[in-house]
């Protein structure tokens, strides 16, 4: 017996789970499909992402609607267009034996004439995204005054993504009586506010704790040194030969330039963020689905929705600011009740958010080593062993072995087995010769050691408004390329050929071992140890934290430095040689043009 019987599921809706395959429930579904069949109540879902959330909601909102009444009943929210779509997608392959039910998606990016065109034709269920749905709305496309059901499905990456308003709007333009079903991974302030505005006394539904990660996942932390950050991804891709990931990087531009390098190593790996057009999005997606990519480097922004089955890994390239979000990343993988395993390379300087992400999480992270290359010269060699064994042999070869047999005819079993293996392997072994262990460079190599000293440390950095920075961009750089929190870079103060900034002593290495290592615009980054505190006694600072006096000549030891830094005068960033400097806004201090920045 079919233990969706048990729920008090129709017959029409067991036969389309029989035919999904569909046997067991999830433990968010056994929770919710008795309540919300039952009678009509607030709900608040507390689960992960990938508990079957979709399900625990689709089937008694399907069975509650009237299919003979061609008005819209309900209206699902969803965070992203893709999250969209693939609701609608599953709400119609559970409804498909109910007939003269018709589930519209509304989004961006498609045309809204002919969304609203298939809402007149008649739609009883309308899933959309908050801000689409808001601008039917506005243009009296839609109406959703008479819907008997709301469902907000992942509310908190909604109010992430910062449609607050745009959901409080079309929550008040909805009746008072209706029902609302909020499904959630987390509860932020947000969340609780939303609920307590317009829900009546809603019941609450746990799987697992309030803001846990899921059961099915397990923590890793690897610790490097920050310039070794992308050799250690790739030396966590080659030791998981099968690895199926999404790697997260904070920015736009590192999870592009990451995918890049992926790929120039020869990774199956794309890139996924919010420079992408919709058309590049979805061939990215449809080839992650299919396996062709075997390594997605994304953006949390661009990443929220993506709903796809089997992923292994969840790779944390650089941690995100807040644990909410670490917990979503993480949500990737371990889903339908399959294992995963979230990956987090960190420095030194990041030990402390583990920690932190631990409590939150109510799971430990195990510390592990970046594997030697010696060790995945060995896990490579049986993984092609165990390839070659289990190959399907394609029998249109069969007419080339006479040949092949007389090329092959003078080598033992023995010799054919090296060579074959030989072919794949060598590139491991000659690769891995050629480059240090990881480990072993953490431990061995001389550290600078900077935590004796108490307070912050002052830097100096060659680049300036002459690569098209004000204090707030390179603020931004700086603390999007190191990985740090928002308030961990201060006292940033910007000059033509080079700048200033602090940082605590705790991050003083991971700032060396970064930037020295690193190049802009073509162009080597240099940083140094500055005397200069950035304090009161040195310099006038406006309420910006910008210096207003000083010799802006003089460089990181205090000694005079030429407008020719380096040897040449740097190229600016927007490919022109240095010049005068732009000129400069008599009110603000602003440049007329400010770069523009990755998020």
């Amino acid at each position: 017996m079919n233990k969706f019987e048990q729920l008090g599921l129709n017959e029409s809706l067991l036969r389309a789970i029989n035919d999904l395959g569909f046997e067991n429930p999830s433990e968010v579904q056994e929770k919710a499909i008795p309540l919300l069949l039952e009678k009509d109540t607030d709900i608040v879902a507390l689960a992960q992402t990938g508990t079957g959330k979709t399900a625990a909601f689709g089937f008694p909102l399907i069975q509650k609607i009237d299919a003979e009444n061609k008005n819209t009943q309900a209206l699902i929210l969803s965070p992203t267009r893709e999250l969209c779509l693939q609701i609608t997608n599953e709400i119609k392959l559970y409804s498909k034996y109910v007939k003269g039910l018709h589930t519209v998606a509304v989004y961006g990016g498609a045309s809204i004439t002919e969304q609203a065109k298939e809402i007149r034709r008649g739609a009883q269920i309308i899933v959309a995204t908050p801000g689409r749905m808001q601008d039917m709305i506005n243009r009296g496309l839609v109406n959703i005054t008479q819907i008997d059901y709301c469902v907000l499905d992942e509310a908190d990456e909604m109010l992430n993504m910062g449609f607050y308003d745009d959901i409080v709007s079309i929550l008040s333009t909805s009746p008072t009586d209706k029902s609302t079903w909020l499904f959630s991974a987390t509860m932020p302030q947000e969340v609780a506010r939303i609920a307590r505005e317009f829900m009546r006394k809603p019941l609450e539904i746990t799987v697992g704790h309030k803001n846990s990660g899921s059961s099915t996942v397990s923590h890793e932390f690897y610790l490097v040194n920050a310039r070794d950050r992308y050799e250690a991804l790739k030396r966590l891709a080659d030791a998981n030969p099968d690895i199926f990931s999404v790697v997260f990087c904070r920015t736009k531009r590192d999870t592009q330039a990451v995918a890049e390098k992926l790929i120039e190593n020869g990774y199956n790996a794309a890139a996924l963020h919010g420079d992408l057009s919709q058309a590049q999005r979805d061939a990215v997606m449809k080839s992650f689905r299919n396996r062709q990519i075997q390594m997605l480097v994304a953006t949390d922004v661009a990443a929220r929705g993506i709903d796809v089955d089997n992923v292994t890994h969840v790779i944390n390239y650089q941690l995100p600011d807040d644990i909410e979000t670490y917990n979503h990343r993480s949500g990737r993988t371990g889903r339908a009740g399959k294992l995963g395993t979230s990956i987090v390379i960190i420095t030194k300087s990041e030990l402390r958010k583990i920690n932190a992400i631990e409590r939150t999480i109510k799971q430990k992270f195990e510390e592990k080593s970046i594997p030697s290359g010696i060790e995945i010269c060995e896990i490579q060699l049986f993984h092609l062993a165990n390839r070659i064994k289990d190959v399907e042999i394609d029998h249109e070869i069969d007419s080339y072995l006479p040949a092949i047999y007389e090329v092959m005819k003078d080598l033992t079993k023995e010799e054919l087995i090296k060579k074959m293996v030989s072919v794949e392997f060598n590139r491991f072994i000659n690769y891995y010769k050629k480059n240090k262990d990881l480990s072993a460079q953490k431990g061995g190599e001389e550290r600078r050691d900077f935590s004796a000293g108490s307070g912050a440390v002052r830097f100096f950095i060659n680049i300036g408004s002459r690569d098209d920075f004000d204090w707030m961009s390179l603020k931004d750089f700086l603390r999007d390329t190191l990985g740090l929190g928002r308030d961990d870079i201060f006292k940033v103060d910007v000059k033509e050929g080079f700048s200033f900034f602090n940082t605590e002593a705790e991050h003083a290495e991971t700032v060396m071992d970064t930037f020295n290592s690193m190049h802009l615009e073509g162009r080597k980054i240099n940083v140094e140890i500055s005397k200069n505190d950035g304090g009161s006694n040195s310099r006038r600072r406006d309420h910006n934290g910008r210096s207003s006096g000083g010799n802006s000549n003089r460089g990181a030891r205090g000694e005079r430095r030429s407008d020719s830094f380096g040897g040449g005068r740097p190229p600016r960033r927007d490919g022109r040689d240095g010049g005068a400097p732009r000129r400069k806004d008599s009110n603000s201090g602003s440049r007329d043009r400010k770069p523009r920045r990755s998020n």
